[in-house]
């Protein structure tokens, strides 16, 4: 599955991946003016229209004995599009773990447990707001269409121009962040200066070695 979705991203099926592309954002595009329901309709029936007098053709060449009974559409019957157990308990596992993903990172960003990040959700959501008064999430989902089906293409035409200027970005994002490093070091108030050791206690030892020796007592002359 991420094979054939790989062979789609970088168009190596130019005529699979342009049915893909055109029907998607032609079919997205066409909800601007029906609702999901009726563009879904409209798609079945107009492939009915196509495959139902096709299967009735075949139909009648069977009855008068000039077709031996084959299936215009077999090879699509036969396809097998059912998941065994492992896949199905292997997908049903990832998108477990995504939900529950998203889950802790938005109750994290909404409680406050960084600073830092929850600012940047803010911050994010702010954006989102002005974003959504310019357009709506209709066209927001066909130009994410159209940029996945475009931005691998390009990036595998134009890589090494591409990381020349992810490099040149990098450079100069590391140099402003030195400069506001250098700029925040000079304008920081110097550190206070360390108290000054406090005098040690003397010790019994030493005490007894700085004392002075008390005077030797006169001897008792005898009688």
């Amino acid at each position: 599955m991420a094979n054939k979705l790989v062979d789609l991203l970088y168009w190596r099926n130019l005529m699979k991946t342009g049915v893909v592309f055109t029907g998607l954002v032609i079919g997205l595009a066409s909800l601007f003016q029906i609702s999901a329901v009726t563009l879904l309709s409209h798609i079945c029936l107009g492939a009915m229209c196509v495959t139902f007098p096709l299967r009735l053709y075949y139909k009648l060449l069977e009855l008068l004995r000039w077709n031996p009974g084959v299936h215009p559409f077999q090879s699509c019957l036969d396809y097998d599009s059912s998941l065994t157990n492992k896949e199905t308990v292997m997908l049903v596992e990832e998108v477990v773990l995504l939900v529950a993903f998203a889950v802790t990172e938005f109750k994290r960003l909404l409680f406050i447990e960084s600073m830092v990040d929850s600012t940047k959700f803010i911050i994010l959501l702010y954006m989102l707001t002005y974003v959504g008064i310019l357009t709506n999430g209709l066209t927001l989902i066909i130009t994410a269409v159209i940029a996945v089906f475009s931005l691998p293409l390009l990036y595998k035409k134009q890589q090494v121009r591409i990381r020349r200027m992810v490099r040149a970005v990098k450079a100069s994002i590391k140099k402003i962040k030195n400069m506001f490093i250098r700029l925040y070091e000079s304008v920081r108030p110097p550190p206070p200066p360390p108290p000054p050791p406090a005098a040690a206690a003397p010790t019994v030892k030493s005490a007894l070695v700085a004392a002075p020796a008390p005077a030797a007592k006169p001897k008792a002359k005898s009688k």
